[in-house]
């Protein structure tokens, strides 16, 4: 799947972020609960260096419990990282963050010297209802449509913890056709850059998998189809999702069927897990060598064609 980026402020963004990171302390991280491993921003680990981090898995409410469990234990082997599952349904816990910032910086006194920490995390994630609910005021401009957040701000939260504010941004590419879908799939990516029945079909094959007991008792199935089309062709006469002669609209039910995943009607679902990432990751590193090597190959025979032949015709070809 082919999916159109933001690249109007992504580079401003990235140069923001790159500027102001020296004089931060810690960064938190807010990934979607759902999808933790796709909604991660790999250039971050780099930019961040030894700085400690918070990742924050939001959305936790609409994610399986179960393997949220599974991910906070898996991220927190990276040194320096510690986890919270959030959700903005439940101010209490937002609440725990600061005291999380604290316990980097025990012997601190914020009082005179605050903790300095940047957030980011992608579009749609949260983000900017998270500063709000933190500061107890409306500060950040929140939305349902991804990338609302266009500028950088820095914000006092009046309890020791500065944080800077950072645009939701995606990085250019994204390297496994999996987490593209997935970042499609919770709605990461604004609904013009793809196409609802490509998406809908990999979220249908998916849940077919790992939740048919969610799909039935939200649809009210007796028997749950083997293809993801027989899927989203029962749900679409069901919702009467129908199109000239009875047929099933695919691009209406794959909106309905989109809508329901994204606002947690079908039940409580996460896309991957820590095992399903070790498995793509390997797949994703070979498929780039692969290309890697195609390119070097291609560009090593396309300086071959340009070099030069021999000249002979100065050579002296007359014998004694």
């Amino acid at each position: 799947m082919s999916i159109n980026w933001y690249p109007g402020h992504m580079h401003k963004a990235q140069k923001q972020i790159k500027e102001t990171l020296p004089k931060v302390d810690l960064i938190i991280e807010v990934l979607d609960a759902r999808i933790p491993w796709s909604s991660e921003n790999p250039a971050i680990a780099k930019l961040r260096g030894d700085k400690p981090c918070i990742k924050l898995l939001s959305k936790y409410d609409l994610a399986d419990p179960k393997i949220t469990t599974e991910w906070q234990a898996y991220l927190e082997k990276e040194k320096g990282v510690k986890t919270l599952a959030i959700t903005t349904e439940q101010p209490a816990r937002i609440q725990q963050i600061p005291d999380l910032c604290r316990k980097f910086f025990p012997s601190r006194d914020t009082s005179v010297k605050p903790i300095h920490t940047m957030i980011m995390g992608i579009p749609n994630v949260g983000k900017s209802t998270l500063i709000n609910q933190l500061a107890g005021r409306m500060i950040a401009k929140t939305g349902n449509e991804p990338a609302v957040t266009k500028g950088q701000q820095r914000i006092n939260l009046g309890n020791g913890i500065v944080l800077s504010d950072t645009p939701g941004i995606l990085w250019p590419k994204v390297e496994s056709r999996y987490s593209s879908y997935r970042l499609a799939t919770t709605g990461a990516i604004k609904d013009t850059a793809m196409d609802y029945g490509d998406v809908a079909y990999f979220a249908a094959d998916f849940l077919i998998k790992a939740y048919p007991d969610l799909l039935r008792k939200r649809y009210g199935l007796t028997d749950i189809p083997e293809t993801e089309l027989e899927l989203l062709e029962l749900i679409g006469r069901k919702r009467g999702c129908l199109a000239g002669g009875g047929r099933v609209d695919l691009n209406k039910v794959s909106e309905v069927f989109l809508h329901d995943f994204r606002a947690g009607s079908i039940g409580q679902i996460t896309l991957e897990t820590p095992a399903m990432i070790t498995h793509e990751s390997i797949e994703v590193a070979a498929e780039t060598a692969a290309r890697e090597a195609k390119k070097a190959a291609r560009k090593q025979k396309k300086k071959g064609s340009r070099e030069p032949r021999p000249d002979n015709r100065n050579e002296d070809s007359s014998s004694e």
